[in-house]
């Protein structure tokens, strides 16, 4: 293996337990400290992979949206799978869900250094969100549903961020029963509402 590959496979590594880190302990709790140790490297091997925990964190973030871009990107898979992989990606791990919007809106404000890192995450963004959304009309055409992209691309974001909210929640959870039934429901819901809202204008 070059040096360049050693690079990367010590990079992805690094991101993996930094995240494990993270979610395990919260944002006082991942030190870099705590990081260098559990990989076993010295803490100055660190910062030739980013200068700062700020600029972890947001890699950290592209990271994830980079994944969320390449399952979109599957093209034998039809709008409902689509939308239930990307439901099940956060509500299979809603303390990361939860974490990372967190960050991310803290950073929007206070992160220090890491302007280009927003304008990368938004370019991956706007690329995922570009064939979300031809994927979407597409649907809603399919099944002869008034609803605007619009409208139902807030709702679906919107249901899965509460319910990732709610499966987080040391309260809630204690009452929800089964997880899983629960994540198939939030799905079922998302699937059906642009029916129900094509039903009621029928009716109106």
């Amino acid at each position: 293996m070059d040096r360049q590959a050693q690079f990367r496979a010590r990079e992805a590594l690094i991101f993996q337990v930094a995240e494990q880190l993270l979610l395990e302990n919260g944002e006082s709790g991942m030190t870099l400290d705590a990081l260098a140790a559990e990989l076993d490297l010295a803490k100055g091997t660190l910062y030739k992979h980013f200068q700062s925990k700020d600029e972890l964190y947001m890699l950290l973030i592209i990271r994830n949206e980079r994944m969320l871009l390449e399952m979109i990107k599957d093209t034998d898979k039809q709008f409902p799978e689509h939308l239930a992989f990307f439901m099940l990606h956060h509500l299979h791990h809603p303390e990361r869900t939860v974490l990372f919007h967190q960050i991310e809106e803290r950073l929007a404000t206070t992160g220090v250094g890491i302007q280009m890192l927003f304008s990368e995450l938004y370019q991956v963004r706007k690329h995922r969100l570009r064939l979300i959304i031809r994927m979407t009309e597409s649907y809603l055409e399919s099944i002869h549903s008034s609803m605007s992209v619009r409208d139902y691309l807030a709702s679906i974001w919107s249901l899965t961020h509460g319910a990732a909210a709610i499966l987080n929640s040391s309260f809630y959870q204690r009452y929800l029963g089964s997880r899983d039934t629960l994540r198939v429901a939030y799905i079922d819901q998302a699937l059906a509402l642009p029916k129900q809202i094509s039903a009621a204008a029928q009716f109106a």
